[in-house]
């Protein structure tokens, strides 16, 4: 590989898609306990994390900081190399302006090396999509500067729809009112979210019952798919596997053959949208 590829935990990869990609660690509390999460999909019982999640255990997140990317990208600059790392989106954590701080000073210190840092502008398989792009890039031998500019041209490319089954979950995140949070509930509607351009997550549009948040995921793929021969479709779900395979089989009405990789979402991002999130990312026309 011409250049290294980092990614963090929240990129939500299994084992099998890891190759090329460095994961650095994320931390989180569960009832203040903390608590480290390596990015091992695979062995993340998602089950048992969204049931204390149901039962009211707190689970508190934070940034990765600078000192965490200088500690693991220093090692790798030492070696020669050069380094993309896909970070989550700016819109929703301050992880990407601290591996940009990181990024600045190791440049400094390594002024033969680079370092850039892609906002990847969503989460999860958000990132994931980019991360693997970028490891295709370095594979063919692309200089890092040249598949820098192309990771980050294909950010716009990075589509992600979701809806979740409990809007109390993103009201203390503040991404909804409290007001809003228990109408909805009582009402039984659901949002379907997406990362919009400058990475903050939004609303698109509000349809009622579980059903029709399913269908309006696929709709939204069926609109803005790309027609291309490595397409990725990935679907992630907070303990609702059956959901997640609906999801796939309609999304598979739309593009058979597809290749679809499922799994439950993991636990740094998981803990603000909760059990039952439904989520499908894909390479799209526009986010």
């Amino acid at each position: 590989m011409s250049f290294a590829v980092f990614a963090d935990g929240s990129a939500n990869l299994p084992q099998s898609l890891l190759e090329g990609i460095s994961l650095l660690p994320c931390e989180y509390t569960v009832d203040g306990k903390p608590e480290v999460y390596m990015g091992d999909v695979d062995h993340f019982d998602g089950h048992a994390y969204y049931e204390a999640l149901r039962n009211g255990v707190k689970i508190g997140t934070s940034l990765l900081n600078t000192a965490l990317f200088i500690t693991h990208f220093t090692p790798v600059l030492e070696s020669g190399q050069d380094i993309i790392y896909v970070s989550m989106s700016s819109g929703i954590s301050g992880t990407y302006n601290a591996a940009v701080a990181a990024a600045t000073e190791l440049m400094e210190q390594f002024p033969d090396r680079f370092v850039h840092i892609v906002d990847s502008k969503g989460c999860g398989f958000g990132n994931a999509l980019l991360a693997l792009k970028a490891v295709e890039l370095s594979r063919q031998g692309m200089d890092v500067k040249e598949a820098a500019a192309t990771v980050d041209d294909w950010v716009q490319h990075a589509c992600q729809y979701f809806t979740v089954d409990d809007l109390n979950f993103l009201k203390r995140t503040g991404r909804v009112s409290g007001f809003t949070a228990a109408i909805g509930s009582i009402l039984g509607i659901k949002p379907i979210l997406y990362g919009d351009s400058t990475g903050h997550i939004v609303a698109c549009m509000k349809v009622r019952g579980r059903k029709k948040s399913i269908e309006a995921i696929v709709e939204k793929y069926k609109e803005k798919h790309m027609d291309i021969p490595d397409q990725k479709i990935f679907i992630s779900h907070g303990d609702c596997l059956n959901d997640a395979n609906e999801v796939a089989r309609l999304v598979k009405q739309v593009t058979p053959g597809v290749e679809i990789t499922i799994c439950q979402h993991e636990p740094f991002s998981g803990a603000h949208v909760g059990p039952g999130m439904l989520a499908l990312f894909f390479w799209g026309k526009e986010r």
